[in-house]
């Protein structure tokens, strides 16, 4: 029942697609999941759970500049706009609002299909009614 939560948002934080992963797996599958869900953008703010290289050049490849903190066990730092970088903390405060629902913090369903169904009514409600 540990899952990880991965999601696509626009300017203002509000999510445009998720994607729902088991616990242990990699961010990176998450990453993958979502990458023909990214929307026409300059920038793409993303966690530090999102650097990888080949993430990096498929998000530059489709004409937006990546903004991902370099992970710490990089050997080589990578270069990113520290003051873009801030605005990332926009995706955690829709997660934040997404947890006001008690279903969804809690995570009473056993079925990831009506877990991520909560998911969907959650964020319908709290951001696009």
């Amino acid at each position: 029942m540990n899952t990880k939560l991965h999601a696509v948002a626009d300017t203002n934080g509000r999510p445009l697609s998720f994607f729902l992963t088991a616990g242990p797996v990699s961010d990176d599958t998450g990453a993958a999941a979502l990458l023909d869900d990214l929307p026409k953008a300059q920038w793409l703010l993303g966690d530090r759970g999102y650097d990888a290289d080949w993430f990096r050049d498929a998000v530059q490849a489709k004409g937006i500049k990546p903004c991902i903190s370099g992970r710490k066990s990089r050997n080589a730092p990578v270069r990113h706009d520290e003051r873009r970088y801030r605005r990332h903390n926009r995706i955690e405060i829709m997660f934040g609002r997404l947890k006001d629902w008690r279903r969804v913090a809690t995570r009473y369903d056993r079925c990831p299909t009506v877990f991520f169904s909560a998911i969907a009514l959650a964020a319908t409600v709290l951001f696009w009614l």
